[in-house]
């Protein structure tokens, strides 16, 4: 996955080689550690387990497990793989009940299942899984650039959570706004809660800012509003699981 854009180098979930690589963010950021997949069922653990986190990394991550699962079950079944295949996907349906990007990319991985034979079956499914990684990166440059745009700066802007590359397929929705609008002399300080009780800001956001060389600024969730009496804060940039167009 193309890493060539400015304030941009981590990479939370990898396919390499049809083996699958996720960046293990239970122990960010006191170690930086990839850990290997090469089943469904391993899959479905990582997700369960929040290994990787965040509603388009899942998803991701979810349909380089159908891969993984289609290996398996060609092997096993040849041309009867479609008909054994299901149960790998209602183990990864099972992963994170909650996590709408799971469902969709599973369903969208289903639909091309139901198309295809033994022999092209492993080859079609991971140019699929792919497509749907690289699609999340492009529409998060995207938001990244039309966010960037709306901010009249320099100035500071506040977050919460993660939203970044540790979330998706890479850049990140509300933080890579804020990588676009620092890369364009926008933003000038980045000011990131600790996100209590598991730390999200702290551990990840901060870390992410960190390693790209925006300069960040890490807090108590409680001193927001102070920070904000200060005139330091000119946006709020956070993420929503889902947003209405109204």
């Amino acid at each position: 996955m193309t890493t060539d854009r400015q304030h941009d180098s981590i990479r939370a979930v990898l396919w390499q080689d049809g083996v699958l690589k996720l960046l293990d963010q239970r122990v960010l950021p006191a170690r930086h550690e990839y850990l290997e997949y090469r089943d469904a069922n391993a899959v479905a653990d990582a997700i369960r387990d929040m290994v990787v986190r965040g509603a388009p990394a899942i998803g991701i991550t979810a349909a380089y497990g159908v891969v993984l699962a289609a290996k398996t079950r060609v092997a096993e079944a040849g041309e009867g793989w479609r008909q054994v295949i299901d149960k790998d996907l209602a183990v990864l349906a099972a992963s994170r009940p909650t996590a709408v990007n799971l469902f969709w990319a599973l369903e969208r991985m289903g639909k091309l299942i139901k198309q295809l034979n033994a022999g092209e079956a492993v080859a079609r499914l991971e140019a699929e899984a792919v497509a749907i990684h690289e699609e999340d990166i492009a529409a998060n440059y995207r938001m990244g650039e039309l966010g960037a745009a709306l901010i009249e700066g320099p100035c500071g802007v506040l977050t919460h959570c993660n939203t970044g590359s540790l979330a998706t397929g890479g850049y990140g929705t509300a933080l890579g706004v804020i990588r676009s609008a620092y890369g364009e002399g926008r933003v000038n300080a980045v000011y990131a809660d600790e996100t209590r009780p598991w730390l999200q800001g702290a551990r990840l956001t901060a870390w992410e800012l960190v390693q790209d060389k925006i300069p960040v600024t890490l807090q108590a969730d409680s001193s927001a509003a102070h920070l904000m009496k200060q005139g330091k804060v000119g946006w709020v940039i956070v993420g929503s699981d889902r947003i209405t167009a109204s």
